[in-house]
């Protein structure tokens, strides 16, 4: 665990601290937040809907971006927009207090929705090498805008339940990992109220819709992409002797990196080295001159990751070595452009907003969850020099019963991602909503107080 996670700043350890069992909300405020809810809920389904049906990639969320500024205005928040391209900030000032900034990715993914809704999308767009490809939510956010704008308009009618600084924020290019470190770059925390925390939601496609899971510490994982090329001579594949085969070295290599989480790394430190891709050569008896291969590569600790980089370059150059080739055709080792560091939930703030969680939701609804070797650059809001206490939590998306019936049948349920993937709209976003609230509710002072 790194020092600067494993402790947060001596100036909000105080704002941490909160007994093992929360107490439980006042009814009135419970019940008021529940009531909102259910008020704007029909207006927010549509919002969900337009949002399900117009997605857009990542530093393309033109539209996206307005409409939620829009959302946020009309609520009463003051809107900032061309953060980091895209991101946009919605600021309301009610009175002396903390500051809370709550998140929301915008970006959707290239991929070909088959859910069969009535406001699937049918959208198509060009990607950043010119194809034109088909654009679907595959990953909530549609959810997650929605859910921002609700916890907007609940917290804005309850201004005389709290006081404080609330910041509303729509981050662009979740997908890629750029967008919470360019609206960083930009002046996030300068330009705006500093928070004293961050937090955000993300649906979950394995839990019952009604659902929230948490988890302290680690909950998603750096993630680094890796291109390696591998050299060799090629020639005609009936003399490979007159040759240095990039092929077999390919995997010879590939079997290589496998030893790196069994063999390397300490037993009980969690790491993933996946091959991806694999190109090379163009006809049945040619042996080509080189192969490439994409990995992606998971961790949580920076001592993991560094240490398992350096293994796959070593691994390369060693099987190339074997393999008799020259210093000038040893494999090439790249990492790509978008690294996402590894979102560590503070464990003090999770824990409080947990016990919160299960006075407004019961034990039986909230979850601990394992970590997750998922990707989130909502880390990047934890790791600047402030080391402001972060937390994103889950809520569940998935049908009950579809969960009983793939508990039977043994049919998988559709991942995040996957063209089929769609949550069940009114438990999941009134579950994220309701969440949200409680959580902003907790870490803002009550009025009086």
């Amino acid at each position: 665990m790194k020092p600067y996670f494993a402790v947060a700043c001596l100036v909000a350890i105080s704002c941490l601290a909160a007994p093992a069992t929360a107490a439980p909300p006042p009814p009135a405020t419970r019940d008021l937040v529940q009531s909102f809810v259910q008020q704007e809920y029909p207006g927010l389904f549509e919002l969900y809907k337009h949002l399900h049906s117009h997605p857009e990639l990542s530093l393309q969320e033109t539209q996206s971006a307005a409409r939620v500024a829009e959302e946020l205005r009309q609520a009463g928040f003051e809107v900032t927009t061309g953060i980091g391209r895209h991101g946009l900030a919605a600021v309301l000032r009610n009175g002396q207090g903390p500051t809370v900034l709550v998140r929301t990715d915008l970006d959707a993914l290239p991929v070909k929705e088959q859910t069969g809704l009535p406001y699937a999308s049918s959208v198509t767009a060009k990607n950043p090498a010119g194809d034109e490809v088909p654009v679907m939510h595959a990953c909530g956010h549609d959810v997650h805008m929605t859910c921002l704008v609700g916890t907007a308009r609940v917290l804005s009618h309850l201004k005389d339940q709290w006081r404080g600084t609330l910041v509303l924020i729509g981050q662009p290019a979740e997908e890629l990992g750029e967008g919470a470190r360019a609206m960083l770059a930009d002046g996030l925390f300068q330009r705006f109220p500093r928070p004293d925390f961050c937090l955000a939601l993300h649906d979950n496609a394995e839990y019952a819709a009604g659902t929230v899971l948490y988890t302290p510490g680690y909950t998603y994982a750096n993630v680094d992409s890796v291109d390696l090329t591998i050299h060799g001579v090629g020639g005609h594949g009936a003399y490979p002797h007159k040759t240095k085969d990039p092929v077999v070295l390919a995997a010879q290599i590939i079997l290589g990196l496998q030893t790196i989480v069994s063999r390397e790394l300490r037993p009980g430190e969690p790491a993933v080295v996946t091959v991806g891709s694999i190109h090379g050569g163009t006809k049945y008896n040619i042996i080509p001159d080189e192969v490439r291969l994409q990995l992606t590569v998971r961790s949580y600790t920076d001592e993991a990751r560094n240490q398992t980089l350096e293994a796959i370059k070593r691994i390369a150059r060693g099987q190339a070595l074997a393999a008799g080739l020259p210093e000038t055709l040893m494999p090439e080792v790249k990492l790509a452009e978008g690294f996402t560091p590894a979102t560590y939930n503070n464990p003090e703030l999770t824990e409080r907003l947990a016990a919160v969680f299960k006075t407004w939701f019961g034990d039986g609804k909230v979850i601990l969850k394992k970590p997750s070797m998922g990707g989130e650059d909502f880390g990047e809001f934890g790791r600047t020099p402030d080391k402001i206490p972060i937390c994103m939590f889950e809520v569940g998306g998935v049908d009950p019963e579809a969960i009983r019936e793939s508990e039977q049948t043994g049919k998988p349920l559709p991942s995040l991602h996957s063209s089929l993937w769609a949550p069940v709209p009114e438990p999941t976003i009134k579950t994220g909503i309701t969440a949200m609230s409680a959580a902003v509710l907790e870490l803002l002072p009550k009025r009086g107080d």
